[in-house]
């Protein structure tokens, strides 16, 4: 407020137990010299801190006794503003309390990412076992895609690390594994496909491509949705948890690249060979995988309706 149409004050009022307070300060205070010279801090100011930065250090003339003070400066009109906003702001009743503390040391935090990293690697492991011993040649394929994958995230870290300073946690690295069971679902969606097709008497090599034309879209579908979930837990989240959410998305579009441009040309190669269009067990399109029917069988029935068509025209 302004002073006598002169300059500008900032006025306080406390309560009783802040004016026992003041008084018990600026007797003590003010009772002090102006010590340190022209220029200098007086030994009877009284800082006024917020978040540790002293915005304000006023000087004592005399003891304040009745709790109403007054302190007054060269102040503009909003170097006061700023001064009361400091002052009301300090006197909000707001109290912190910790809910969760953790401390983790280095060589403790050391021990967990590498447990994480053990974990993702048995993980890795295990799913490239079950794809080998259900889907056979397929599942090689299946097995390579993981690996280009892996190996993609792995160079991605790296240059991301020395970019952005990006840091592997173990939130991370528990991104990195959900990505896993993901990305084997893209092969499976793709494997199963192309069965539906051979079993709908498809050849092996009409199967690769209309397979792919319809699993195309089931994976991106799902790979959106995580992709999505990604994207809002980054923006909603802090700590932690947005390391996972950054992993998990970066996986996620390791896993749309790796599908287009390695897994789906690779398979549609082998469809085209002879070894796979004869349907050996090793191939994971046996007779008994597709419940009865056969590449070749597939094939033949599909030569028969063509020939049955041309007799009949």
């Amino acid at each position: 407020m302004p002073q006598n149409g002169v300059g500008w004050v900032v006025s306080l009022d406390f309560d009783s137990e802040g004016a026992k307070a003041l008084g018990d300060a600026s007797t003590r205070l003010s009772a002090l010299p102006e010590c340190g010279g022209a220029g200098a801090n007086p030994c009877n100011a009284f800082a006024i801190v917020l978040d540790g930065v002293v915005t304000s250090a006023p000087r004592f003339n005399e003891p304040i006794l009745g709790g109403s003070a007054q302190i007054e400066g060269n102040f503009t009109a909003q170097e006061a503003r700023d001064l009361a906003n400091v002052l009301k702001y300090g006197a909000l009743p707001v109290t912190l309390e910790a809910v969760d503390i953790t401390t983790v040391s280095p060589t403790v935090g050391n021990e967990q990412l590498r447990a994480g990293l053990l974990a993702g690697l048995i993980g890795l492991i295990l799913v490239g076992l079950y794809l080998l011993a259900y889907y056979r040649a397929l599942g090689v394929v299946a097995v390579l895609s993981l690996v280009i994958a892996g190996g993609i995230l792995y160079l991605a870290f790296i240059v991301l690390s020395k970019t952005i300073g990006l840091t592997l946690s173990l939130a991370g690295v528990a991104g990195a594994i959900v990505a896993i069971g993901i990305t084997a679902d893209s092969f499976i969606v793709y494997f199963e496909r192309i069965r539906d097709e051979i079993r709908d008497g498809r050849s092996l090599r009409q199967a690769c491509d209309s397979g792919w034309v319809r699993a195309r879209r089931t994976l991106l579908a799902a790979d959106f949705v995580s992709l999505l979930a990604a994207v809002v837990l980054y923006v909603l989240s802090v700590g932690s948890v947005r390391g996972f959410a950054f992993v998990l998305g970066l996986t996620t579009l390791i896993d749309v690249l790796v599908a287009f441009w390695f897994t789906h040309p690779i398979v549609v190669i082998l469809g085209r060979s002879s070894w796979m269009q004869k349907g050996s067990k090793w191939t994971g399109l046996d007779p008994d995988r597709l419940g009865g029917a056969s590449v070749a069988g597939a094939a033949a029935s599909s030569r028969r309706r063509t020939s049955s068509k041309e007799v009949s025209s």
